[in-house]
């Protein structure tokens, strides 16, 4: 690192080799921006009329299941590239929950997807799910059961739950490293200069 990166964390934070990558980027904001309009979609369904809510719990499924693809993408990504360090600045507990936090991250991109899909697949006994009218993604060999949906389904919201407390504490994280630690953290997953 160059003394002009060490002397400021701003400097710090726009040097190339402490951003991610322009992928890596561009992954987390359009899964973080799915996964916020997939729990829209479904507390809107829920106060909507029978048909309304058959749409957007469609659309629900088909945006869970290119969640779990695009995570399957983001995974790959970064074990074929090495994501950049984390900052000197931070204090061990910091790291610790930093990685704790973005292990149940991936954890949970994929087990809730994973478990709509076979809470579907229980209940429909293995129907495709309709992929925004452009294709079927075939359902998993799960035989009908309305129990093993319903269990599936229980997992399903608990992940749900689990995923909203680590995206509040995300944030709050993001927050703290840009308005009260003002060490560039933040900057590091946001796109430009």
């Amino acid at each position: 690192m160059t003394q002009d990166t060490q002397s400021s964390p701003q400097n710090w934070a726009q040097s190339p080799h402490v951003r991610y990558s322009s992928i890596a980027m561009l992954l987390h904001w359009l899964i973080a921006a799915a996964i916020i309009a997939n729990y829209v979609l479904v507390n809107v369904a829920e106060e909507s009329s029978e048909a309304m809510e058959d749409l957007l719990v469609g659309y629900h499924k088909a945006l869970g299941i290119t969640i779990l693809l695009l995570t399957v993408l983001r995974i790959i990504w970064r074990i074929t590239h090495k994501p950049p360090p984390l900052a000197v600045t931070l204090k061990p507990w910091e790291r610790a929950l930093a990685r704790i936090s973005h292990a149940g991250f991936y954890v949970l991109m994929i087990g809730i997807p994973l478990t709509g899909w076979m809470m579907t697949s229980a209940f429909s006994g293995g129907a495709p799910v309709d992929m925004f009218g452009l294709f079927q993604m075939p359902g998993l060999p799960l035989a009908q059961s309305r129990d093993t949906a319903g269990l599936l389904h229980e997992v399903h919201e608990t992940g749900a739950k689990i995923m909203i407390g680590l995206f509040v504490l995300h944030v709050a994280g993001a927050l703290k490293h840009m308005f009260v630690d003002k060490d560039g953290t933040m900057q590091r997953m946001l796109p430009g200069r």
